[in-house]
This record gives C-alpha cells, sequence and structure tokens, in this order.
C-alpha cells in the first residue's frame, strides 16, 4: 500500500503546473495595419469592441495610408512596442500586423522584399519586447470582375509574403485575405456593396460601421478556430453572425 502511495507522488506533484498551464492572462491586443484595420473604415475598432471578452482589452493603432515603411517612420511602431512593455506583465499581449494595401503602390517606396523584410522585423521586435506577434494577410478588396463574377484578386503577393515570413518563423497568422475573398464571393458584389464605405457608398476597399462588425467577427473566427486554446476563452461570442459567414450568406 505505501508502495502505491508513493507512486503516486509524481502524478499529485505535477497536478499543479498542469493545472496552471491553463489559467491564462487576458489578452491585450495591439493592432498594427493600415487603412483596412484604422478606426473608420477597417475592422480594428469593431473587433475590440465586439469580439473581446470582459476582462480582456487593446489599443487599434491601425493607421491610414499606412505602409510597412511609414508605420515605423511615424512612430505608430514605437507606440506598439512601448504599449507590450506597459502591459506584459499583467496580460498576454498579441500584437497583429496587417499590411500590404499601401504597401504595393508604386509610390510607397517598399518592394516585395522589403516588405517581407519588414513584417519578419516586426514580428522579431514584437517577441523581443514580450509579446507574440500575429501575421494577417490583408482584407479582400471588394471589386469584381464583371465577366467571371469573381472577386479581383490583387493582394496576392502580399499575401503569400505574409504567409511565407509565419512559417518561416513559425509565427501566428490568419490568412484574412482567403477567408474575406471567400465571404465575398459567395454573396456576390451586390451584397458586398452593403459594406462599402463612405455616404456614395462606392468604396470598396473600406468599410462601413456594419461592414467592420462582419470582418472583425471573421478575424475573431479565424483566431479562435486556429489557436482555441489562445484565444477561445477571451473571446465574445456571437454565434448568429458567425453561422451566416460560415454559410456564405449575406449578414
Amino acid at each position: 500500500m505505501l508502495g502505491v502511495f508513493f507512486s503516486l507522488i509524481p502524478i499529485a506533484l505535477a497536478a499543479p503546473a498542469a493545472l496552471n498551464k491553463y489559467v491564462a492572462k487576458p489578452v491585450y491586443w495591439l493592432l498594427a495595419g493600415d487603412s483596412t484595420t484604422a478606426h473608420d473604415g477597417g475592422w480594428g475598432d469593431a473587433f475590440l469592441s465586439t469580439t473581446v471578452a470582459n476582462g480582456s482589452s487593446g489599443h487599434n493603432y491601425g493607421h491610414s495610408g499606412a505602409t510597412t515603411k511609414s508605420f515605423r517612420d511615424g512612430g505608430d511602431w514605437g507606440n506598439v512596442t512601448r504599449d507590450i512593455a506597459n502591459y506584459k506583465n499583467d496580460y498576454a499581449v498579441y500584437v497583429t500586423i496587417q499590411f500590404g494595401h499601401n504597401d504595393q503602390k508604386p509610390t510607397s517606396g517598399v518592394s516585395l522584399i522589403d516588405f517581407r523584410t519588414n513584417l519578419g522585423v516586426f514580428a522579431s521586435e514584437v517577441q523581443v519586447a514580450g509579446g507574440i506577434p500575429i501575421l494577417v494577410t490583408p482584407l479582400t478588396r471588394r471589386t469584381f470582375n464583371t465577366t467571371t463574377k469573381r472577386v479581383i484578386e490583387n493582394l496576392a503577393n502580399e499575401t503569400a509574403i505574409a504567409i511565407e515570413v509565419a512559417k518561416a518563423g513559425s509565427l501566428h497568422y490568419v490568412n484574412l485575405n482567403k477567408a474575406s475573398t471567400d465571404y465575398v464571393n459567395a454573396i456576390g458584389q451586390q451584397e458586398a456593396d452593403r459594406y462599402n464605405w463612405g455616404e456614395e457608398k462606392k468604396d470598396r476597399t473600406h468599410l462601413n460601421p456594419w461592414g467592420e462588425v462582419v470582418f472583425a467577427r471573421i478575424v475573431s473566427d479565424l483566431l479562435v478556430a486556429k489557436y482555441p486554446e489562445d484565444f477561445g476563452r477571451f473571446t465574445q461570442r456571437n454565434e448568429t453572425l458567425s453561422a451566416l459567414i460560415r454559410a456564405g450568406k449575406p449578414a
């Protein structure tokens, strides 16, 4: 009997450590990106206000017109790394990094090689600062080819590079470009135009307030599906909206 007792000691001693694995800090989100993440037209604010559970929090540093170069040069990236230091003791700090819309412009001064390098450096600096980077491929534009009735996919290079950088560094990533493209293709141009930004509703890149909620839900659902142990407990669900998106139906 005594032998049985002593044989259980390692299990008993190991139990607290095993349990502690599941006692995680709440999440503090730092969102880095261009206008498709930023306030008034991007998914970022709705992500923080409609998908983040009580106890977790965050800040949207998305900036209109930003590239992977200007986001650093203008000081926005310094705010992100500063906040990692400020919050990492009380939270698990995750940093979403989504660029590409402006980097691809001929006037950006950012080549595809630069884009790859800049994403990798961003991710490395997040890790050094004590945060966890998540590369997010760029949100699709919502303009359709009038012949094929399919979305014109003009962010393929930036999407592929973001995924390559993530895989090479064993980083967290989600393919928002594919998920948003699939959803927009499923609902068609007329329904997709319901998410257009601006009074004339002709802007098929940025999102109106309801579009922000819909595409923020896509981001959140991608994260929870791929990394449930990281985010499942810290996410506010909307099963009705998620079900419509999964079914490819207008929301």
